[in-house]
């Protein structure tokens, strides 16, 4: 029986609470589109049958209140280039607000599993939809199924996790990225002088994270392939904070006196710089990174970087957004649209 208060017809909003699903998820159920899970989809139907909603009737009342709340899970700790993508998602409050969209950015450890994993568990019934930066670690990947299971949307962020069941990723190609950079690195530093070899230190956000990593294994091959003079240091981790960054750099400058360069994969370059400028080697060792921020855009006009490996913030924030917008709302994804591009940034090229 309806018992729907003042026997008004029942609404999809009406469905997804009996069942105890986000709005876009009942959505998608009635709809017959794909992505939801043969448990979740039971649970709709049957409140379907409890409640006597019919779909059709209820379609122009949809159409006019239907809305979403997104989620974009953000590195907490000061990291510039996330922040920057941050203030890109908050910059299209206009487009999102005529699409009734809400977004709260949530801003955690993400190099802590346990820690990422627990924001990411309280986040069904709350959100139809998340992106996040992905650590590549088990628990990660089972707390992403997890919230495809419970009818969310999913997307990666500049960072993925692929076996896990997440619909998209928005970012660039990490490989290619590591491969650029180790191209940058043989190309300036040229031919070796005799039989003398260089060393490379290598600084790396977190082994776990799968763009760190992906860059890592894309700069060891151009060496390894192509200028076999250098020697690759074992990376070591900052966890993308520069004072971390900047100790790490200083037992490298006193352990390896062959170094000739420093390739740093993620966040925190600031800290070599303030290391090389110390040991007054700034300028004198060649670094190349990651990211336009305001840090490293001094740092490549004071010469102390010599090439930035870049991606578009305000791209990945837009796609990220239309991504999620068309995964809940059932739309096609323009893949040319959210091709995001590796770029190659120096002093001469600054934006």
């Amino acid at each position: 029986m309806n018992n729907h208060a003042n026997d008004a017809p029942p609404t999809l909003r009406d469905v997804a609470a009996a069942a105890g699903v986000s709005l876009a998820t009942a959505d998608r159920v009635v709809n017959g589109r794909p992505g939801v899970s043969a448990k979740t989809a039971r649970k709709v139907h049957e409140a379907v049958q409890r409640l006597a909603f019919r779909p059709l009737a209820a379609a122009a009342e949809l159409a006019r209140s239907r809305s979403w709340r997104f989620a974009v899970v953000l590195p907490g700790g000061g990291n510039r280039f996330m922040m920057d993508i941050a203030d890109n998602v908050r910059a299209q409050a206009d487009w999102l607000r005529a699409r009734r969209i809400g977004v709260e950015i949530v801003e955690t450890d993400v190099f802590d599993a346990d820690r990422l994993a627990a924001e990411l568990a309280a986040l069904p019934g709350r959100f139809d939809a998340v992106a996040l930066v992905a650590l590549d670690h088990p628990r990660i990947r089972a707390a992403i199924d997890d919230l495809v299971e419970a009818g969310m949307a999913v997307v990666t962020l500049v960072s993925d996790a692929p076996s896990s069941r997440r619909q998209h990723y928005v970012g660039i190609d990490n490989i290619a990225a590591g491969r650029t950079a180790g191209s940058l690195v043989g190309r300036f530093l040229g031919p070796p002088r005799g039989n003398e070899r260089g060393a490379v230190g290598i600084v790396t956000g977190a082994g776990s994270l799968r763009d760190h990593a992906e860059r890592r294994f894309g700069f060891g091959q151009v060496l390894a392939e192509e200028y076999p003079q250098l020697i690759r240091l074992t990376p070591v981790e900052g966890r993308d904070d520069p004072d971390r960054n900047r100790e790490l750099v200083r037992r490298m400058l006193a352990d390896t006196p062959n170094l000739v360069a420093i390739y740093n994969t993620g966040e925190g370059s600031v800290g070599i710089g303030e290391a090389l400028a110390e040991a007054g080697l700034a300028r004198r060792i060649l670094c190349v990174g990651h990211e336009l921020t305001p840090a490293t855009r001094r740092m490549l006009l004071d010469g102390t970087f010599a090439a930035l490996v870049a991606q578009d913030p305000g791209h990945e924030a837009r796609s990220m957004v239309r991504v999620l917008h068309a995964l809940v709302a059932g739309q096609e994804i323009v893949a040319a649209q959210e091709h995001i591009r590796v770029q190659v940034i120096l002093r001469d090229n600054l934006p």
